[in-house]
């Protein structure tokens, strides 16, 4: 039997087929100003017998399509589970939250932050951040690497760090100094939020965030230590909604 897992989250929408336990479809999409709408086309001519969703859209997905659902939490441990065994925390940095969790050696979650209330620290954050600089947010991080210095930014509140980076732009200072101290700020919030869920050496990076070079690269020094990132970071939520349709 094939079972389908779809994360509908702020930014995107992503869809995962299992069967036998792996995987067996992958597709994404926008979630756009009619999620539901670009949730029924991902799936069309999609062959699944059973359906779980996850995400921001979950419970109106369960209303229109009288689908389970599952917490994000939950659906991340298990997808993370699933791709590396040995996994004890994950961070996702998705569109509009950022998720610490901390997992117990069965893969339950015992511990877990989310930062929900505004876009400070995710990854809309950093695409406000990289239009402000004149970047695109495929180079931002590539483009922070090559800085000779990371230049402090006072405020994660998007509105007032994107008038901050005007004003240091108008100062003259140099842009990719800028950046960097912009994926400063975005690690050290996020390091604070796994350690008070407890770090540890099994760490999984998930979610869109997990593609930017330059966090990776940040990450792994703040923390000393490997950092964990499957192929394709965003479907993890998908992944463990599929996984979890094949257990009921």
């Amino acid at each position: 039997m094939k079972y389908a897992g779809i994360d509908i989250g702020s930014r995107s929408i992503k869809l995962v087929v299992v069967e036998n336990g792996e995987i067996t479809d992958v597709r994404q999409t926008d979630s756009g100003f009619d999620p539901m709408t670009n949730a029924k086309a991902i799936l069309s001519g999609l062959n699944y017998d059973h359906i779980m969703a996850t995400g921001y859209g979950r419970h109106l997905f369960e209303v229109e399509s009288d689908a389970p659902t599952v917490t994000e939490i939950k659906a991340y441990a298990v997808g993370a589970k699933k791709i590396f065994p040995q996994v004890s925390a994950i961070l996702d940095i998705g569109g509009q939250d950022t998720k610490a969790i901390a997992l117990n050696g069965a893969g339950k979650v015992i511990k877990f932050e989310m930062n929900d209330r505004c876009a400070a620290g995710t990854g809309k954050f950093l695409e406000i951040m990289a239009k402000a600089l004149g970047y695109t947010i495929e180079d931002f991080g590539t483009e922070a690497l090559k800085a000779a210095k990371s230049i402090q930014i006072s405020s994660m509140c998007t509105v007032f760090a994107e008038s901050e980076v005007t004003s240091l732009l108008a100062k003259g200072e140099d842009r990719q100094n800028i950046a960097l101290g912009l994926h400063d700020a975005v690690i050290r919030r996020a390091v604070g939020m796994l350690k008070r869920v407890s770090v540890s050496n099994s760490l999984v990076f998930a979610g869109g965030v997990a593609k930017n070079p330059c966090m990776v690269s940040m990450l792994k020094t703040v923390l000393q230590q490997e950092i964990l990132i499957p192929e394709n970071p965003q479907i993890i939520g998908a992944l463990g909604a599929a996984l979890l349709a094949d257990s009921q």
